[in-house]
């Protein structure tokens, strides 16, 4: 390559990734307006009927839809502009938060009534969410892929350094639908940042194959470039079961928070555990290693597991505060080292379905933390370790006796659980081998995923 052709290269370098943080710029923005209302709509759900059920009903809505949707919504990503994709998943996001705001200015106290609107929400995240994650392949160079991980992070931990502190002032001082309002501001924002490096990026996939390709046969591709290496497969196993326990810390933290402290005090204490998020983000993208991500995946994994186990072992909002900035600063080093490991053994392509299957997997175990969060809290766990429960004489002189208590012992048997999965983690040589396969060719049945077929291929 000549010194012009390698000067013209970085510069249309440069200009993609200048493209990408105009859309990162955006999604942080509805991010922290996403993270708005995720939170007080579960302290509203939680303070209507005192019961953890109706918060993690909440939750469980938020996600499900997207759950179910996503395989088509990550075929979709790899058919049609990416940009597009995400332009219409903003704005019907913003549709379905307009219900819920039309719902709590028209027929307050009504809890099931914004269950439809939070649902159609997510339906579109459906949409964005694999379009979004592929447009950071066409955008950034691969050995920027790194950095942009952690950007993705760092725009990711807004919606817990920035909004629950934002959202715990402004519920004390205006009515929730303000809060709602912002949401939808935020959504249309990023759409028009969005639509504006749309106008400057061509879609990538435009052959008369991909067009005509029957959209179950792209979704079998996407399922056939998961499964045919080992260690994806065991990396996303391992994945699914780490992010049911997550699934109930994200499900049970607001009750068991309320059952000691206000809304205020714990969105404060929820921005300052985040700031640990923040700090490892720039650390990544910063100085992220090309190497050993399978190493650094096993060890973040290991401490993550040790933190989330004494967040509010005592009702101290330092035992929310202290363990919960340490997890934070963990999160980063996991969810990086698992996207790297995946993108780079994933022909360019092949991203949007392959991110979209991923997910689904993946977050079967996060489901069903949420559809079983209320009543592992209400029905098993608080009645363990109230004055009366069978497990107050033993247990309740650790973590003490009363409301919520049974949630934060929920909390330390799930962080003992990560711990033996980040062991396994670290012995699985297939997982280890994922840092070897770097693609270096796009086409089907070439790179990485084309030269293990022989060693890593399941058989069904």
């Amino acid at each position: 390559m000549t010194n012009s052709e390698k000067t013209k290269l970085e510069h249309s370098q440069r200009n993609q990734y200048s493209n990408f943080l105009i859309i990162w710029i955006g999604e942080l923005v509805s991010t922290i307006g996403t993270g708005l209302t995720g939170f007080a709509l579960g302290i509203y759900a939680f303070n209507l009927t005192g019961q953890a059920t109706s918060a993690t009903m909440v939750v469980l809505l938020t996600f499900l839809p997207a759950f179910l949707l996503r395989p088509f919504g990550g075929v979709l990503a790899d058919r049609i502009d990416r940009r597009l994709l995400m332009i219409v998943g903003n704005l019907g996001y913003a549709l379905g938060i307009g219900l819920v705001f039309f719902v709590l200015t028209t027929r307050p106290g009504e809890l099931w009534m914004i269950y439809p609107g939070i649902a159609i929400s997510s339906v579109f995240f459906a949409v964005l969410s694999p379009a979004y994650k592929a447009t950071v392949t066409d955008l950034v160079p691969q050995e920027l892929y790194g950095k942009a991980s952690g950007l993705v992070q760092l725009s990711g931990s807004a919606q817990f350094l920035l909004a629950p502190l934002i959202a715990g002032v402004l519920m004390s001082i205006v009515d929730i639908s303000y809060i709602i309002m912002l949401d939808i501001i935020t959504s249309i924002l990023s759409a028009v940042a969005i639509l504006f490096v749309r106008r400057t990026v061509k879609h990538k996939i435009t052959s008369k194959e991909k067009t005509e390709a029957h959209f179950l046969r792209e979704m079998r591709e996407g399922f056939k470039a998961v499964v045919i290496n080992r260690g994806i497969v065991i990396l996303i196993t391992v994945t699914s079961l780490i992010l049911f326990y997550i699934g109930l810390l994200q499900a049970l933290f607001t009750p068991m928070g309320l059952s000691f402290t206000d809304p205020r005090t714990l969105g404060t204490a929820q921005s300052v555990c985040a700031i640990g998020m923040l700090i490892s983000s720039v650390i990544i993208g910063m100085f992220w290693s090309k190497r050993k991500h399978a190493l650094v995946l096993s060890v973040a994994l290991a401490l993550m597991g040790i933190f989330y186990s004494f967040i509010g072992v005592v009702e101290n909002i330092w035992a929310i505060i202290i363990p919960g900035f340490l997890f934070f600063f963990t999160v980063p080093f996991v969810n990086s080292s698992i996207e790297v490991l995946i993108r780079q053994n994933v022909s360019n392509e092949k991203q949007g379905r392959v991110w979209s299957l991923i997910s689904v997997i993946t977050n079967v175990g996060a489901m069903i933390a949420y559809a079983t969060a209320g009543f592992l809290a209400d029905r098993v766990f608080n009645p363990l370790l109230m004055p009366d429960g069978a497990l107050a004489s033993s247990f309740g002189q650790i973590f003490g006796v009363g409301p919520g208590r049974g949630i934060a012992f929920i909390f330390f048997i799930s962080g003992l659980i990560v711990v033996l999965l980040s062991v396994v983690i670290y012995r699985s040589r297939s997982i280890s081998e994922l840092d070897n396969h770097i693609e270096s060719v796009v086409d089907e049945g070439s790179g990485a995923i084309g030269e293990a077929v022989s060693e890593n291929k399941i058989h069904s």
